[in-house]
């Protein structure tokens, strides 16, 4: 049976490790986890069970460097002899304490570390991997997204994230125009909902919610389940993980 290979930003805690702890206990599977300490990450990774012939490999990817994600492709080639990639997953994001403010109280500084983590980290990955996804016979960029950066659900969600929701708007831009740009892989953008993660608790909370509303280990099985079901033909596409539907954009 072939070898199945994925990575995963942000795979110590949150969404990142929900993904990797169902992936990885399938058989013949691969998960690249990364993270931004490995040190701190190690002992977590340690303790998730293993399909049959399954790994998981750690390396470092800091959301903030411009240099890890192509640091971490030769480290892969040489000290693990990875060859191809079919899933490459976005993930990582940030969501600080000060994105929880309306566009008139947002500093400029807030905005440009949330574009740096959720925008730009993402397309940093996707050029430094997109080699070894164009070795896969079915090559996939999927990114971890929010209906926040949705401009047309503006007027419905009416959350004070403006840092946030335009770094989100700015990432969901860029996998639509990959899939244009490089055709031959599979960019989807997804809207796992208001997820009960750390992240997203404290986000509720931050507008006087006691927790988020979308379950963990729901968002987790939809995910998945999207993973393994996405066609060629969805390629730009944003979908909603709870429903599979499209999101407006």
């Amino acid at each position: 049976m072939s070898e199945t290979t994925y990575l995963i930003t942000g795979a110590n805690r949150g969404i990142g490790k929900g993904l990797l702890t169902t992936l990885v206990s399938r058989p013949n599977t691969t998960i690249i986890a990364a993270v931004r300490t490995l040190s701190s990450s190690l002992s977590i990774f340690s303790s998730i069970p293993l399909g049959q012939n399954s790994k998981i490999i750690p390396i470092t990817i800091d959301s903030t460097s411009e240099t890890d994600p192509f640091t971490a492709v030769s480290e892969l080639k040489s000290t693990h002899g990875i060859s191809k990639l079919d899933f490459l997953i976005s993930n990582a994001g940030l969501m600080e304490s000060d994105a929880i403010t309306p566009v008139l109280e947002s500093s400029p500084e807030s905005i440009r570390r949330h574009i740096d983590v959720n925008t730009i980290a993402p397309m940093l990955l996707f050029q430094a991997f997109h080699p070894l996804l164009l070795a896969s016979a079915n090559p996939r960029f999927f990114t971890i997204s929010s209906l926040l950066g949705s401009i047309a659900e503006c007027q419905k969600i009416r959350v004070p994230f403006a840092s946030y929701g335009i770094s989100k708007a700015a990432v969901n831009y860029m996998v639509r125009k990959l899939s244009f740009e490089v055709p031959e892989v599979t960019s989807v953008v997804f809207n796992p909902g208001w997820v009960q993660t750390d992240m997203g608790n404290e986000a509720a909370r931050g507008v006087g919610l006691g927790e988020a509303p979308t379950g963990f280990e729901d968002c987790i099985e939809q995910l998945v389940r999207l993973f393994d079901g996405v066609k060629k033909e969805q390629s730009g596409s944003f979908l909603d993980a709870a429903t599979g539907e499209a999101c407006d954009w």
